[in-house]
């Protein structure tokens, strides 16, 4: 691990090389990398930090221009433990700043698992680290956070001057979505509301009813909004869906969200793009919101390491509801 002179050094070169005035970059090509699973993007001042699913690690990428994020060198940062409830299967990091902290979500498995078993011994782990820099600095661990069901998939987001935890439970044969209230980032707090349950039939494919990966965007005129992912990721189906919820509504309150029938990403063949999902969001230094996910380059190619991550522009409609371009294929220039 990189100590924090050195890695001070290495973001000012970063700067010069890049200009160091906008955190908007050129033209460049999706997808970002050539294998990135549950991919994220967190911008801080003008850098840029990815992780993605290694499945054994959490690691790192910096950079100030997404152009090249692919020759940003890739920084471990945690490693699990040979045993113990959180010791395989590291899924879905998220990077996120809150109060001057940092705090990366996962999801993890517990070791010595019957195989088949694996998913009633998943949960949702949280890390802290005090440092300005998160390659840097001692990453703290929380925990397991305290959800009523095992499950994967969190994310945390603030609206209202509350902060809330969002996640996918698996309850019974299917994977849903559920809220609850946190009194801080590694503390739940209440009880939690299923606020969404796999009953559409684009959600329902590849043999399992799944919702997954939830992301919050609020709109441009107060509104809430969260995107999952639905179907099996091994499904070439899978897709992008979208909750929403009024300017003032309770987010716990489940009769508040409705959800859009169709989804809002979803495979396009003309542009070999398949199963794109599992997206998060960022924002341009001009502020203007941008989602990135993976998908696979080909039919048929399942949930594997070759689903790549790729990054477009969110756009608003007439209504204030995201509204997405097709999914875009190889070497589609969508930066600018």
């Amino acid at each position: 691990m990189f100590n924090g002179t050195l890695r001070a050094l290495m973001v000012m070169a970063l700067l010069q090389a890049s200009g160091g005035v906008s955190a908007i970059t050129p033209a460049t090509d999706n997808p970002l990398l050539l294998s990135g699973p549950d991919p994220w993007i967190t911008r801080e001042g003008q850098i840029f930090y990815y992780m993605g699913t290694h499945g054994d690690r959490l690691a790192i990428r910096v950079t100030t221009d997404l152009a090249k994020l692919d020759a940003a060198q890739e920084i471990t940062v945690w490693r699990p433990p040979a045993t113990g409830p959180n010791a395989t299967s590291i899924w879905a990091p998220e990077l996120h700043r809150i109060e001057g902290k940092w705090y990366i979500y996962y999801t993890a498995a517990a070791s010595g698992i019957a195989e088949g078993q694996e998913d009633s011994h998943r949960g949702v782990f949280v890390l802290e680290n005090s440092s300005a820099d998160p390659t840097t600095g001692e990453w703290r661990d929380r925990g397991r956070l305290a959800t009523a069901h095992p499950g994967i998939d969190g994310t945390t987001f603030s609206t209202g001057g509350k902060r809330y935890f969002v996640y996918s439970p698996y309850i019974g044969p299917d994977s849903v979505l559920a809220i609850v209230a946190m009194s801080n980032p590694w503390t739940l707090t209440g009880a939690e509301t299923i606020i969404a349950r796999p009953d559409q039939t684009w959600e329902r494919q590849g043999g399992r009813q799944i919702l997954e990966g939830p992301e919050f965007l609020q709109g441009p005129n107060g509104d809430l909004f969260l995107t999952y992912s639905g179907s099996a990721c091994w499904s070439d189906d899978y897709a992008i869906g979208l909750l929403h919820a009024k300017a003032g509504a309770d987010p716990l309150d489940a009769k508040a969200w409705s959800k859009e029938k169709r989804p809002i990403l979803a495979k396009n063949p003309a542009g070999n793009v398949y199963a794109p999902g599992h997206n998060g969001f960022f924002q341009m230094s001009d502020g203007t919101p941008w989602i990135v996910y993976h998908a696979n380059p080909g039919p048929e190619m399942g949930c594997t390491s070759e689903r790549s991550p790729r990054v477009q522009p969110v756009h608003w409609d007439e209504e204030g509801r995201p509204a997405l371009d097709l999914p875009v294929g190889k070497s589609a220039k969508v930066l600018k």
